[in-house]
């Protein structure tokens, strides 16, 4: 074995740091404080301190061939969309496969990860645990992050007046486990996320009245997308990102709030964004839609004031006889194990070259894994990533100067504020993300040479989903079940729900989807050249 490398968190991050250092011949060892795998994905009826936490409804928002390990596709009969138990009997599977679970000390609980006296020589790092009332202090020559950022809940209790009169019961939405307490009451969710109208609408099923409270509204996606098939799998794909990115700006935008209000009129909802050509992550959710037409979902701004018992919205109206608030106001990113100032090097902002590695460290043997957000899926994210950073950990990569990391920094900001906004800083664009990624190591796709030597193949991979399979093809971890599982993705993807016979299965045909999307311009274009 070589380096010895410690491992933080044994979430789908942790497992896929192992899988990598394994691969690239280092020793690692895996922390979890927990008793089990899976992180975020693991549900417990009660909030634990210190770990992620769901709701026991969650199922997942990206589809399984849009979410899985790249060498590791799910069973032909799992559903596009998993419930979370589901998605951890696929983790559980694939560190069983691996062989992972032999390299993780559950219970154990990193305490503080400190640099060596001699760091800048060795690059090494006391980590320092504890577990059944023991400390231990071990030294290792890198650390790879994969605690996650969905465990500190931000509660921003400052920033609505009068609340702490309020006499209701207040909680953040990481407490919230199932709705059958609040039957008959009267429930305002702060936030208009995931998590927010996940809550909402499953209320609104028990409760007496529902309300969600947003700032700034946001778009609304359904799962089911075009024809019925999964959103992602026809929404991420590499020639949908192309004419994103090289289309005017104005043609763009055009473009991206068509498609956000292809299925219903968010101005008609109380949803639409304050600006709606900034890429936000936006809402997954097949119900929201419906309650807010039945009534059982109402939206409304900003909360301006709490009393005791009700609250004041920013456009004069007044909730009455509220019994519970429950914020759904997303998480703050924090290591209290690690000096904030390795993470956060400038203006308390996350300064991570390609969102991994700290630029100002003297020895690159740090990297944080998982920490980025995309419309992509976490899973391949964070394979391509752990990848990356185990191979510079080893040393058959090297990263630029710090100059140039920071120039990289900067540049990539400036693009995340024009395409998410300010509030949005570990967002980046999925599929360039991933290709800069893999350009690292070796594994981006060739897409001309693919067109000349494989016209198959790149067919599905240019105009189909921009699947996890198409960073195994090539380079350092090539899988040699790469190419079938592309050309197999749509008869995965539909055989779940073809449990009753009803004509052959209907495959999209995405090429020719954009070329009738692409022939009306062409048309106009045309008649306009002939008049003249």
């Amino acid at each position: 074995m070589g380096k010895k490398v410690a491992i933080i968190g044994a979430g789908v991050s942790g497992l896929a740091a192992l899988r990598s250092c394994l691969e690239e011949g280092l020793e690692p060892t895996c922390f979890e404080r927990s008793n089990y795998i899976g992180g975020l994905w693991k549900f417990s009826d009660h909030a634990e301190e210190g770990r992620a936490s769901i709701y026991r409804s969650v199922f997942t928002n990206s589809s399984k061939e849009m979410m899985c390990f790249p060498d590791f596709p799910y069973p032909d009969d799992f559903p596009n969309f998993m419930h979370n138990s589901k998605l951890q009997e696929y983790i559980t599977a694939f560190a069983k496969e691996k062989n992972l679970l032999k390299y993780i000390q559950f219970k154990t609980f990193v305490s503080s990860v400190n640099k060596c006296l001699d760091f800048s020589i060795t690059g090494q790092w006391e980590v320092t645990t504890e577990k059944d009332g023991k400390r231990e202090s071990a030294v290792f020559d890198a650390v790879m992050i994969c605690s996650g950022h969905h465990v500190y809940p931000k509660l921003p209790k400052e920033s609505f007046p009068g609340l702490k009169h309020f006499k209701g019961k207040c909680f953040h939405s990481r407490d919230y486990k199932e709705p059958g307490i609040f039957q008959g009451k009267r429930v305002l969710v702060i936030g208009l996320g995931n998590s927010g109208c996940d809550i909402a609408t499953e209320l609104s099923h028990t409760a007496k009245q529902v309300i969600i409270s947003s700032r700034s509204g946001s778009w609304v996606m359904s799962r089911v997308w075009d024809d019925g098939y999964p959103w992602d799998m026809v929404f991420i794909t590499r020639f949908e990102t192309f004419l994103k990115n090289k289309l005017p700006t104005a043609i763009s935008d055009w473009w991206y709030m068509k498609q956000m209000n292809a299925r219903f009129k968010h101005e008609n909802y109380g949803l639409m964004p304050l600006n709606g050509t900034v890429r936000k992550e936006p809402v997954f959710n097949d119900l929201l839609p419906a309650c807010i037409l039945c009534g059982t979902v109402s939206i409304k701004p900003n909360v301006k004031e709490f009393t005791e018992t009700s609250a004041i919205f920013e456009d004069g109206t007044v909730l009455e006889a509220i019994d519970c608030v429950i914020f759904a106001t997303g998480y703050d990113y924090a290591y209290p194990f690690l000096d904030d100032s390795i993470i956060k090097s400038r203006d308390n902002e996350v300064t991570l070259f390609k969102g991994i590695f700290p630029p100002f460290l003297e020895k690159s043997t740090l990297a944080v894994i998982g920490l980025v957000q995309s419309l992509g899926a976490a899973i391949p994210t964070v394979d391509l990533q752990a990848r990356w950073a185990a191979q510079v950990i080893k040393g058959t990569c090297t990263l630029p100067s710090v100059k140039d990391m920071m120039n990289d920094i900067d540049e990539k900001m400036g693009e995340k504020f024009k395409w998410f906004g300010k509030s949005e800083t570990i967002q980046t664009d999925y599929i360039v993300y991933m290709d800069e990624i893999a350009s690292f190591i070796g594994a981006k796709p060739n897409i001309p040479w693919l067109f000349l030597t494989d016209p198959k193949l790149a067919v599905e991979v240019f105009f189909g989903p921009c699947s996890p399979y198409q960073f195994r093809l090539v380079g350092p971890g090539k899988w040699p079940g790469a190419r079938n599982a592309i050309l197999t993705q749509w008869d995965r993807s539909l055989k779940p729900m073809k449990t009753r016979a009803a004509g052959s299965l209907q495959k999209p045909y995405l090429f020719l989807r954009w070329l009738k999307l692409l022939a009306v311009p062409i048309l106009i274009t045309a008649v306009f050249l002939v008049l003249i």
